[in-house]
């Protein structure tokens, strides 16, 4: 099939590239001219604005917006909805606000063009791994677009399937591919803010329990109870058999077999949005989130004093998506 890829970052630019891998023609534009020129090196067709990208669309277009959340998506997704047409999709893959996808969504369908959110998993890793997807939105462009995600999607792999599946109401699902379809518009991005949400949690517990570990041979504790314990081997044996065993226990595996001391990290942790996005829907549902609330307060306490459990977060983030923070400066 034929897609276009607008927005060439570190997400953006793979996902075109697996999709070349596996076959498909990707169309390609982003307002960095070196990003479109080094896709196109590799097969990709080059485009220098939208207008273009569009053209050298065969209809029915299918357009993949992979921009930040907010304005620049929201900007984006009103320009194509002057150059595409009826029967046309636009496909918002990046971490926006599901609330937006509704509005982009209504704002498309008086026009005719259909509207995917795909909320969009796998980080720096996808274009190896693969990209677990969840999809809502109009269900007639995501059957005709299954070619894209099928192709982006990890597939079934070594991941063992879960027993039960085999038979029954499930037994038809793409779920155990990587990628599902959850229903109308914004129900893709929602199901993926709470994953975030949980990605937040998760990843405070790896982090506390490891600053718990390091603090074991501090001054602190009564000499016949110090240890002084290898962090790196003790995330690598929990990696085998362990009931914690998961992919962000690999990632601190090899953050911490990488540089054991996090000495590179400065521990002031970001959040990209989705995880107050999660808190605020908890709130609006009177759900109790104490877990993932309070994850969500350890990132805002880190900008002011860094631990080595904010470190440790901080090497995590690297490892899953590129994303990369400064050293503070030393006074």
């Amino acid at each position: 099939m034929q897609i276009g890829m607008i927005g060439l970052g570190r997400m953006g630019g793979n996902l075109a590239r697996r999709l070349m891998q596996h076959g498909h023609e990707a169309v390609v534009y982003d307002a960095q001219a070196d990003a479109v020129r080094q896709l196109a090196a590799e097969g990709a067709v080059a485009a220098l604005d939208l207008a273009q990208l569009v053209a050298r669309l065969a209809r029915p277009r299918a357009v993949w917006v992979m921009l930040p959340a907010g304005e620049a998506t929201a900007r984006t997704i009103a320009a194509l909805e002057e150059v595409l047409a009826p029967g046309d999709t636009v496909i918002d893959g990046g971490n926006s606000h599901f609330h937006d996808d509704v509005r982009h969504a209504a704002q498309l369908a008086a026009r005719g063009i259909r509207y995917l959110d795909v909320g969009t998993s796998g980080g720096v890793w996808g274009l190896e791994r693969g990209y677990c997807l969840m999809i809502g939105g109009d269900r007639s462009a995501a059957e005709d677009l299954d070619p894209i995600f099928r192709a982006l999607a990890p597939g079934l792999g070594s991941v063992e399937r879960t027993p039960g599946r085999e038979s029954g109401t499930r037994a038809g699902s793409t779920a155990e591919q990587g990628y599902l379809y959850t229903g109308p518009a914004g129900s893709g991005h929602f199901v993926k803010m709470i994953h975030n949400g949980i990605e937040y949690g998760m990843m405070q517990a790896f982090a506390e329990g490891m600053d718990i570990l390091r603090g074991a041979g501090g001054d602190s504790v009564p000499p016949e109870r110090r240890y002084a314990l290898d962090l790196a081997d003790v995330a690598e044996v929990w990696r085998r058999g362990s009931v914690v065993s998961s992919w962000l226990l690999d990632l601190t595996a090899i953050a911490l077999a990488e540089d054991p001391h996090l000495e590179r990290y400065s521990g002031h942790v970001s959040d990209s949005g989705e995880g107050r996005w999660t808190v605020h829907a908890a709130i609006e549902e009177a759900v109790p989130a104490p877990v993932l609330t309070s994850a969500l307060y350890a990132r805002f306490r880190s900008r002011q004093a860094a631990s080595y459990a904010d470190k440790l977060l901080s090497a995590m983030r690297e490892q899953f998506g590129g994303h990369r923070e400064p050293p503070k400066h030393k006074a």
